[in-house]
């Protein structure tokens, strides 16, 4: 994610236009969850999305993978193939210097946005007769629940 000037952003925070699937926050979630495990493959990571889901939408195994190819062109993951062991060859992920720097990007977008929504939800509130809470919900480590799709949780 470029740190240069977007007209769109201004100069306060990082640009968030080159960040896609925002509004699951795929690339967010798959850098965590590297930063967190270390060298990963793809089912593995797969297997972890709904601990570290920002929203309750679906993460499918498309958009991950497709993700893991952004991060990796990018510049933010590498990939090698794992051949030990027994089964198939297995494409193992892991972070670089530039992910981490990436998430770290992340966490002031997301911190940004998290302040912005605050704002947005006190507004509502007040416009429809609620008073507004300036009253922070407690910090969890708990995953925000997931909503379960048609397929019963189950990823693609």
């Amino acid at each position: 994610m470029p740190r240069d000037f977007c007209p769109r952003h201004g100069e306060d925070h990082p640009c968030t236009c080159a960040m896609g699937n925002i509004y699951r926050f795929v690339e967010p979630v798959v850098l965590l969850m590297l930063k967190d495990r270390g060298r990963s493959y793809g089912y593995d990571l797969a297997s972890g999305l709904g601990e570290y889901a920002l929203t309750d939408a679906e993460i499918e195994g498309a958009a991950l993978y497709r993700t893991l190819r952004r991060l990796e062109a990018n510049g933010y993951v590498r990939s090698e193939w794992d051949v030990h062991g027994s089964g198939p060859a297995r494409r193992m992920y892991s972070l670089t210097q530039a992910g981490e720097q990436h998430l770290e990007e992340w966490g002031e977008v997301l911190s940004h946005l998290a302040k912005a929504m605050g704002r947005f939800v006190r507004k509502v509130r007040v416009r429809n007769g609620r008073k507004a809470s300036r009253q922070r919900a407690p910090a969890t480590d708990q995953p925000a629940p997931r909503r379960v799709g048609r397929n019963g949780g189950k990823r693609a």
